[in-house]
């Protein structure tokens, strides 16, 4: 694997005067020469605090330009950082903290109660927000710059990233400097990335998805991100409105929010060149509605221990294949295998198993959490299951753990969530399966409705009937006001109540 060099002191010689970033919240801007500099006087503060090769940094902030200094100076100094989930309350973070030791905690106004919290053990923190000689940006620029390394290590470690956690307590999942090169290349190739395009980082820092798609991407092809502190949907369709964007990406709970707009049915889209969707597949339906207003948004799948990009559809598949995830990228390979681990025919459903230059080497200090995730020939148990048509185009059905036997026969959640959400007063679904005396198991289905619009479980039962076996359809449906979700936007289906009473 080709090693890294210091990225932004590349760009700086590159491009030194193009906008690197530009927050959107405060105005302020950073050409690539600034951002160079900044990292550098970075890493100076952190050396300053002794901070050694291989110590771990934490940064616990909204989205904004920081991080990424901090990002980059962690690179310099061969530092790992380690971006902590500001949704979980202190008491959730210590076991992060106990976990990846930390030697320093930056972070922002917003969660400095939650960072004294965490402090409390004598763990030193910065406050990037605070005015005066204290905080992050007066100690930045009072540090001499330190250069550091010039050669970034493609197996070397960058940054940590806890799973969003779906299914349990979360796991760090190593980030390596070659992981980031090789999403890079799967990336840029998927979407046309051109020097100098324009995108929009909004998803949350602390997930692959903040990081990589597209920000770093666009960053190495010397491009302009425009910052937000979080997903805002009044600001993103003026963005969008005034041509200011030319890739996107978001996850299905933010095209969501975009196509309730106001100003979904009159903004012109055309300026945007690719529209990408992850984390979860969007639903046909929701697909059929941006295109009707003259976008295509191509479904793509990865994990953050895939860096992330594996697949991603283009465009005339994604129109003509609904609910693809389309073919393994450039420096990506993927099979679907049985439950003994052999490939299956074209068609049939097995686990996806994935390989490839983006893979992590495995979990922080969990050996046999790492061993257990790969195969013995180093193949990646994504625990997802999948199924290639004949022309080599993949869908993604659903999670191994997800799906459940009634009456003998195999049901796959995804498949009814697609059919649930066709109903126009069904905005969201998910469906799990529950015991029953008779079946084994059968479906329940939580619902959300459409803004200004109520649920009969009888008229669903009938339209699910009408289109799917009877053994799929959910035996019970239970209406939700709203669903407990990950920083992606999945769906924590472990958190939904299965005993019958309304979440």
């Amino acid at each position: 694997m080709i090693d890294l060099l210091d990225i932004t002191a590349k760009r700086a010689a590159l491009t030194p005067d193009a906008v690197a970033f530009e927050d959107l919240a405060t105005g302020e801007h950073a050409t690539y020469r600034e951002l160079d500099e900044r990292a550098a006087r970075a890493a100076g503060l952190l050396a300053a605090r002794a901070v050694q090769p291989g110590d771990r940094i934490a940064v616990l902030c909204r989205n904004r330009i920081a991080f990424f200094e901090l990002l980059f100076a962690c690179g310099k100094l061969g530092t790992l950082l380690v971006p902590l989930n500001w949704r979980m309350p202190a008491a959730e973070l210590s076991a992060l903290v106990d976990d990846s030791q930390p030697r320093l905690l930056l972070h922002g106004r917003e969660d400095a109660e939650t960072a004294a919290e965490l402090a409390r053990c004598g763990l030193e923190r910065i406050d990037l927000d605070a005015p005066g000689s204290t905080g992050y940006v007066a100690l930045r620029d009072a540090s001499p710059a330190q250069t550091g390394r010039q050669c970034w290590p493609a197996d070397q470690a960058w940054y940590l990233l806890y799973t969003s956690g779906t299914t349990g307590k979360p796991k760090a999942v190593i980030q390596t400097y070659g992981m980031a090169l090789a999403n890079y290349v799967n990336i840029g190739r998927a979407i046309d990335l051109r020097n100098g395009d324009t995108t929009v980082n909004f998803l949350p820092l602390f997930h692959t998805a903040g990081i990589n798609l597209h920000t770093l991407p666009v960053l190495l092809a010397g491009g302009r991100v425009l910052v937000m502190p979080g997903f805002d949907v009044d600001r993103m369709m003026r963005l969008l409105a005034a041509g200011d964007v030319d890739l996107f990406f978001g996850v299905p709970a933010v095209y969501r929010q975009m196509s309730l707009h106001p100003a979904f049915e009159t903004t012109d889209f055309a300026r945007v060149r690719h529209w990408g969707c992850g984390g979860a597949p969007l639903t046909d339906a929701l697909v059929a509605q941006f295109e009707r207003r003259g976008v295509t948004v191509c479904n793509g799948m990865g994990m953050t221990e895939t860096g992330p990009t594996v697949f991603l559809a283009d465009a005339a598949a994604a129109r003509a294949k609904p609910g693809t995830v389309g073919r393994p990228q450039l420096l990506a390979a993927a099979r679907i295998v049985d439950a003994d681990g052999h490939d299956v025919p074209a068609g049939a459903t097995g686990e996806l198993w994935l390989t490839g230059a983006g893979i992590t080497p495995g979990y922080w200090s969990r050996p046999e959490a790492t061993r257990a995730a790969f195969t013995d020939d180093g193949w990646l148990r994504t625990g997802d299951l999948a199924r290639c048509d004949e022309d080599g185009d993949f869908f993604i059905v659903g999670r191994l753990k997800d799906m459940f036997i009634s009456g003998g026969e195999n049901v796959y959640p995804a498949e009814i969530e697609n059919v649930l959400v066709e109903h126009p007063d069904v905005l969201e679904a998910a469906v799990v399966g529950v015991p029953d005396p008779r079946w084994g198991e059968v479906g329940r289905a939580y619902v959300l409705a459409r803004p200004g619009t109520t649920l009969d479980a009888t008229v669903l039962t009938t339209f699910v009937r009408a289109r799917v076996a009877a053994y799929k359809v959910p035996k019970t449906f239970v209406i939700v006001h709203d669903f407990p979700r990950t920083a992606a936007g999945k769906i924590q289906k472990h958190l939904l109540d299965r005993n019958g009473m309304r979440w």
